[in-house]
């Protein structure tokens, strides 16, 4: 599928750079660069030193200019890609120039990847993949990211997607070729064995997307304790800066203050609370709710204890307990002592977040990586269940057939007309 306009946009970074990169996509490709370069052609896939001239003929920059013919570009068409010299004077001049030539637009947030999608270069999958390679922030980010753009996920849906086709076809022969009563109790049987275990694949890959939504959310890490036990504190020490406010009056804290880090690759975000005890100002007793409803939501409960206060009771589903302000009391061996003012246990303390982390957010396999995909392959589950509990193999095909029809809606086989604005609006205009 070829669009009938050619799209261009800057698909580098913000200007002024050291070099500003320029994509343009679609059939006018071949026919402007002569008008720009004053070759006749490129040759395909080397990068040419060429003087961009204007309208006028004057210069507009030396640029190295790479020709990508269709279909081996990105996009699927004509792709012509020019380097500049990263100046926002200069950039204005081309697509002023660019604007002038017939048939050229500006391309919108997505469009160039949209257009690899409709021509057949890469699937739905693959694209939000893009998205997410784009936006990441740490290592593990760009890992799940990558594993995914290369069409890890394309490749499982596809091939599950065919499996259930496969069954369904096979019903399908049996019933035009024979009544229902003739059909054997051990083609039944063997049909029902293999949607079994196909949806026992499928529902462990959807447990994989708790730890996808933990690396492209964050690990959420709330730091709990009685007033004064040092959580403030520990919050700017991890942070660097001066994040929450540190005083030795209790109650200082009364919202809720979140930091992002990366700790070892992963993204973590952290929440400072309000100290934990009985109070009659009713602006506190919201702060203490709040810092509850944190513990009971969060993935960990750091437990600061400064051996002064009652340690308070959590509901919460993983508790680290710590022995803060560690340089001005004896503290036991056996539980993580730390000090902001001195740094000690620090190390230990990371070390045992690190120990967490790495259980928490491992990936073993391919695993969904978007609400999208957990949607799709819970329809596709509760079609399987439906065929499995069905006595009529008519019914039993047409759930195989809404089963397989959205493993189809994951890739972008079938039915997706609706999603495209959706998911191509997300990306950055240039991608």
């Amino acid at each position: 599928m070829s669009a009938p306009t050619t799209i261009y946009a800057l698909s580098s970074g913000a200007l002024p750079a050291g070099v500003a990169v320029v994509r343009i996509s679609g059939p006018h490709v071949p026919a402007i660069i002569p008008l720009l370069t004053g070759r006749p052609t490129l040759e395909p896939r080397r990068a040419v030193l060429s003087t961009i001239r204007d309208e006028t003929d004057a210069p507009i920059d030396d640029a190295l200019c790479i020709y990508f013919p269709a279909p081996a570009s990105f996009t699927g068409e004509d792709v012509l890609e020019i380097q500049l010299h990263g100046s926002r004077a200069v950039a204005a001049a081309l697509f002023r120039r660019l604007g002038q030539l017939t048939g050229l637009e500006p391309a919108e947030a997505g469009a160039f990847t949209m257009r690899a999608f409709l021509n057949g270069r890469i699937d739905l999958t693959a694209a939000e993949a893009l998205s997410d390679l784009i936006v990441a922030e740490t290592d593990a980010q760009r890992r799940l990211a990558l594993s995914n753009a290369d069409g890890a996920q394309r490749r499982l849906y596809e091939g599950w997607r065919a499996d259930l086709l496969s069954i369904w076809a096979r019903i399908e022969a049996d019933l035009d070729f024979s009544d229902q009563e003739d059909v054997p109790p051990e083609f039944g049987d063997a049909v029902r064995l293999e949607i079994k275990a196909l949806a026992l694949r499928i529902r462990h890959h959807l447990d994989g997307y708790r730890i996808a939504e933990v690396i492209n959310e964050g690990f959420h890490i709330v730091v709990a304790g009685a007033p004064n036990a040092g959580k403030s504190s520990l919050i700017n020490y991890l942070a660097k800066r001066d994040v929450a406010i540190v005083t030795d009056i209790p109650g200082t804290t009364r919202d809720l203050i979140e930091v992002r880090l990366d700790i070892g690759g992963r993204l973590v975000r952290v929440t400072d609370t309000a100290g934990l005890r009985t109070t009659l100002d009713p602006v506190e007793q919201i702060g203490v709710e709040r810092a509850r409803t944190a513990s009971r939501t969060a993935d960990l409960v750091l437990l600061l204890d400064d051996g002064l206060e009652q340690v308070p009771e959590m509901d919460a589903e993983l508790v680290l307990p710590v022995q803060s302000k560690s340089d001005q009391r004896s503290c036991s061996a056996d539980v993580i002592a730390i000090s902001t003012r001195t740094g000690a246990g620090i190390d230990r303390l990371m070390a045992e977040l690190t120990t967490i982390l790495d259980s928490r957010t491992k990936i073993l396999d391919t695993v969904p990586s978007r609400q999208r995909h957990v949607a799709h392959l819970e329809g596709c589950i509760a079609a399987l269940d439906r065929a499995n509990c069905s006595s009529e193999f008519e019914l039993v095909a047409e759930e195989l057939r809404i089963a397989a029809d959205s493993l189809g809606r994951l890739t972008g086989a079938i039915d997706v007309e609706d999603l495209l604005g959706d998911i191509f609006s997300r990306f950055c205009i240039g991608k």
